[in-house]
């Protein structure tokens, strides 16, 4: 009997972690599946034949290349192609000047003190939770008098005000982390401030700013409200250009041709977060000190 309890505690431990690794394995199922499903069904149905778009068939079927040359056509006034360059032009410089921004806020709040420091994160937690809807009136009334209505400038500087808070808070949260000894180890060796914060605190930072870049110019992708009130026929970006697809029958929304846009915008941001992965993975182990 006690030369056999050993073997059925092994027995149900081992049993417990199989039962353990099967939660695990299910409940990341579930998220890939609640993640991905979205996605998967805009995929399917962006190459459905438009005859077949209200089809419940759960795998591909009537493909057809039709949706994705009706969101490139511009005989029905909608101008995809610009849409998605004036959203690369206001993403990519909106994200250029919110990371040289946010590095600089980011690196004082981390390691430097000084009076006022905590009011000003305050400040910009509370600017991060302002709601954009406030903003509209004062904004279109503001561009307005300056004539930015229907310019670059109108749409990214709002953007960068919005993107700034993410920036600072993620970047300043890794700032706080690095270890001290690289930074005291430049300056004892001649190095000032800003050669200490450019030589040494940025390469070790750089898998929090390629991760940063990338959130920051989703979120400015992904800008609608603002975007729709502030451009015009030139420099809409893709969000409000999907807005308003067309389709042949004006009482039909055209499901197919805007589910085809999602994919097209949606494929370039997945393979930039895939290209930059193995960069940001690879990145948060080094740079650490060796004992």
């Amino acid at each position: 009997m006690t030369t056999q309890e050993p073997t059925t505690a092994a027995g149900g431990t081992s049993w417990t972690r199989r039962l353990g690794s099967a939660r695990l394995y299910l409940g990341a199922l579930i998220v890939l599946v609640w993640g991905l499903g979205p996605f998967y069904w805009m995929a399917v149905t962006a190459f459905r034949d438009p005859r077949y778009t209200f089809d419940n068939t759960p795998w591909p079927t009537h493909l057809t290349l039709e949706n994705f040359r009706d969101v490139f056509d511009t005989s029905r006034g909608t101008h995809f192609g610009q849409a998605v360059i004036n959203s690369i032009i206001i993403g990519a410089i909106t994200t250029a000047i919110a990371l040289v921004l946010g590095m600089l806020a980011a690196y004082a709040l981390a390691r430097m003190a000084f009076r006022g420091k905590y009011l000003a994160s305050g400040l910009i937690l509370g600017a991060s939770m302002f709601p954009v809807v406030v903003l509209v009136t004062p904004l279109f009334q503001l561009f307005t008098d300056l004539g930015w209505i229907g310019k670059y400038q109108a749409m990214i500087i709002p953007n960068i005000s919005f993107v700034l808070p993410l920036t600072v808070y993620i970047l300043a949260a890794f700032f706080a982390e690095l270890p001290w000894e690289l930074e005291e180890a430049a300056r004892i060796d001649g190095a000032t401030k800003a050669q200490a914060f450019r030589l040494i605190m940025l390469p070790l930072a750089a898998p929090a700013i390629f991760t940063t870049a990338i959130l920051a110019f989703i979120a400015a992708v992904n800008e609608y409200l603002l975007a729709r009130l502030l451009s015009n026929d030139s420099t809409q970006p893709v969000t409000v250009a999907i807005a308003d697809f067309g389709g042949n029958n004006p009482h039909v929304p055209p499901y197919g041709s805007t589910m085809a846009a999602g994919v097209v915008v949606t494929i370039p941001l997945v393979i930039m977060v895939l290209l930059f992965q193995r960069r940001i993975i690879s990145g948060l182990t080094a740079g650490g000190v060796k004992s």
